[in-house]
């Protein structure tokens, strides 16, 4: 198993806590000089917080963690590709690059419906490496998703009735 399989496999577990809170199953972690620095998982329904995407709680506690907001000499491995909101974020933190699992083709920011992290414009880009354990990353998210529509079925074929 090479690095890049090391480090998605860390942020699929990442993501498999987001999924035992019923939260969707993204993960993330970032990696400085070889090593874990942060990690973060879906929480947006539990925290009721639109921000509590995995990518911004290891932004956060990677900043925390070495002591600046400037994530350079970072790599992220996230599940899915980045949202517009999280790639931003990784702009603006200078992460280096990002090693993604799988791509989101309806809101996907980083090629799939556009790619914010790699505009000439911007004062940084970020290295992108697509596809590392995609199959896994991709059949954790279309599991969930099939679960949730079985339950929402069932739901609404056996309502409660008081």
């Amino acid at each position: 198993m090479d690095q890049n399989e090391k480090f998605m496999k860390e942020a699929i577990r990442q993501a498999k806590k987001a999924e035992k809170i019923d939260e969707v199953p993204i993960g993330c972690v970032i990696v400085y000089e070889g090593k874990i620095v942060a990690r973060g998982y879906n929480r947006r329904n539990t925290d009721k917080n639109t921000l509590a995407h995995a990518e911004l709680s290891a932004i956060k506690k990677a900043s925390k963690k070495l002591g600046d907001w400037r994530l350079e000499g970072c790599t992220m491995y996230v599940t899915l590709e980045p949202c517009q909101m999280c790639a931003g974020a990784i702009v603006q933190a200078r992460i280096d690059k990002v090693v993604i699992g799988c791509m989101n083709p309806k809101a996907g920011c980083a090629g799939s419906v556009l790619n914010l992290l790699q505009i000439p414009a911007f004062n940084h880009q970020t290295e992108l490496e697509c596809g590392i354990l995609e199959e896994e990353c991709s059949h954790l998210l279309s599991g969930f998703f099939q679960s949730l529509r079985e339950r929402k079925r069932k739901v609404r074929e056996h309502p409660k009735t008081e």
